[in-house]
């Protein structure tokens, strides 16, 4: 009995040891730390933007021309076709919609229509960088 009374003693001093011996280290690391330090550490890692909103690089540079919008967001599917998309300065795609009324064409690009999401993916788009981006697609037809 006295053996298992001395092996519980120590088992309780030894664990109480160790919580000391972790709390302790675990107080001088917080210590170490800046508020600076620890405001660099959490810092976010990228920028978001809302449908609506740009951000002031964008309003520093202008608008985007037809060709830089449709570079970046609309040859996926208006190189190809995908998915009936009209393809650039093709004529024949582009006949049916045009026929409607540019007015027609730009509110089906801005809100979207059958495959085409709205704007295109480009979230940030304005109406004005749409439609310099459909002119660009259709100045050859």
């Amino acid at each position: 009995m006295r053996v298992m009374n001395s092996f519980f003693v120590k088992s309780v001093l030894g664990t109480l040891s160790l919580l000391f011996t972790l709390s302790v280290s675990a107080a001088s690391v917080q210590d170490d730390m800046s508020r600076e330090a620890i405001a660099e550490r959490i810092k976010p890692i990228g920028k978001h933007y809302v449908a609506g909103e740009s951000s002031a690089a964008e309003e520093s540079s202008g608008p985007r021309s037809g060709q830089q919008v449709y570079d970046k967001f609309c040859t996926a599917c208006h190189t190809s076709g995908v998915m009936g998309a009209p393809k650039i300065n093709n004529a024949a795609d582009w006949e049916e919609r045009l026929a409607q009324g540019m007015d027609t064409v730009l509110k089906h690009a801005v809100e979207g229509f059958n495959a085409m999401p709205p704007k295109g993916t480009c979230s940030d788009c304005s109406e004005e960088e749409i439609q310099a981006a459909i002119d660009y697609m259709v100045e050859d037809i």
